[in-house]
């Protein structure tokens, strides 16, 4: 690990990544590294959050599309590599932008399950000890009842 975020807030924004992103294309095209990876818990739904690991560097299936045999060609301005040189780490921001984003809402659903559980359970637990001290309650009465009457019973 080279480089790391910590105390992200709750909303991130697009600046808060472009440190890390910048660091990781760029070692990438120093060739410190042979592929780049973006591993993080893409958001499902409020309970289901699903790891990913996606290959971000070397892209892969850039060849172009082809139409009935022919592949198409495009010009680029200035040219193909300056094209490629900016959209490069554009992308890769972009990817990791999104995963953060994608990891950001797990965490949100994980903790708002989370939070629901414990209120259920703790509900639950009120419902239970409530009842658990009206029994104490009612036990307690009936043995001062059963007292009197017998205070009572032995006066006559």
């Amino acid at each position: 690990m080279v480089e790391e975020i910590t105390g992200l807030s709750d909303y991130p924004t697009y600046a808060d990544i472009k440190r890390v992103a910048a660091a990781a294309v760029g070692m990438y095209e120093n060739e410190a590294y042979d592929e780049l990876y973006l591993v993080y818990n893409q958001f499902v739904n409020a309970v289901k959050q699903t790891p990913v690991v996606k290959k971000i560097l070397p892209l892969e299936d850039v060849g172009g599309a082809e139409a009935e045999g022919h592949r198409l060609h495009y010009e680029y301005e200035p040219s193909a590599e300056a094209v490629l040189e900016t959209l490069l780490p554009k992308y890769a921001e972009t990817l990791i932008f999104s995963a953060l984003l994608d990891a950001k809402a797990s965490e949100h659903g994980a903790r708002m399950t989370a939070m629901g559980n414990a209120s259920d359970n703790a509900a639950e637990m009120i419902d239970h000890l409530t009842l658990a001290l009206n029994r104490a309650r009612q036990a307690a009465i009936t043995l001062q009842i059963s007292e009197i009457v017998g205070g009572a019973e032995a006066l006559k």
